[in-house]
């Protein structure tokens, strides 16, 4: 038997190899708990040192009080059209056979299973024309998130988009103060959204316990994006210089023939002005 071999067999690991590598798989593990889905990466903090130079995706609007970012869903927003086009004729069509069967039921003509079996498709076609009529006309292109380094808070304006046409899709805005605001990056695997995507995690104050969470990115190609995005909003929130001009100067194509995003009034007036300025015009 060779020195270097131990007696129980050559596969037998080391403690010290055993130790190294549960220190590394245990130091992969998210920080903040609940764990979001897909997990990749715990980003710097607020106050730690950034590991990537300070660059925006995309942006709206930024000066020295406050800034906002759009975000762009990966969205085939030209597939939503076709479909709704394609709706003005197979719709009308469908109700016109409807109404038919419907007279050759009165007359006997028809049994009802068959009639039914006619409006459940219609009904099925029907809805599919108003969600993707939703999806085209009223679903805002880039929701926006505000930062306001002054008050220190970030404003996210979500539209919760539902699979069910037939009730309402409401807008909400959520107000968070900077501070509870963390970063985690997760690995999409979707078939319209593969990618990188940048979540920003809200913990309850002086805790790692996760009580909400926004996208701040939906998924991109490469994680130095996600980063860059990252590192920009933690140097601009602490008043430090940053670049102003975005990795992208195009918009996504995601056309569309209104403008859908509306801030409610106060919430425009707060994330866009100073707190001094605010209560001075209040007095």
């Amino acid at each position: 038997m060779e020195n270097n071999q131990r007696p129980d067999g050559p596969w037998r690991i080391e403690p010290e190899t055993l130790e190294a590598a549960l220190e590394t798989e245990f130091a992969s593990r998210p920080a903040l708990t609940p764990a979001l889905k897909n997990w990749v990466e715990d980003l710097p903090g607020q106050n730690e040192k950034q590991q990537t130079a300070p660059r925006l995706t995309w942006v709206n609007e930024i000066n020295d009080l406050w800034m906002e970012i759009p975000r762009f869903e990966n969205i085939l927003w030209w597939g939503g059209w076709v479909i709704v086009l394609v709706g003005f004729i197979v719709v009308p069509l469908f109700s016109y056979v409807l109404a038919d069967a419907f007279s050759d039921y009165v007359s006997n003509q028809l049994s009802l299973f068959v009639l039914l079996v006619f409006f459940i498709f219609c009904i099925f076609f029907v809805s599919a024309f108003i969600f993707n009529a939703k999806i085209v006309l009223f679903v805002p292109r880039g929701t926006p998130i505000r930062f306001n380094r002054q008050r220190q808070k970030i404003y996210v304006y979500e539209y919760q988009r539902k699979w069910n046409p037939w009730v309402r899709w409401p807008t909400t805005i959520k107000v968070f103060d900077w501070a509870d605001v963390h970063a985690q990056m997760t690995r999409e695997t979707g078939r319209y959204d593969q990618g990188y995507r940048l979540y920003g995690v809200v913990c309850k104050p002086g805790t790692t316990e996760i009580i909400d969470s926004f996208v701040l990115s939906w998924a991109v190609g490469h994680p130095k994006l996600l980063r860059g995005l990252w590192s920009h909003c933690c140097h601009y929130m602490q008043h430090k210089p940053v670049p102003t001009q975005p990795f992208y100067d195009e918009r996504p194509n995601s056309w569309c023939p209104r403008n859908n995003i509306h801030w409610p009034e106060a919430i425009d007036r707060e994330s866009t002005t100073a707190a001094d300025a605010a209560n001075s015009s209040a007095g």
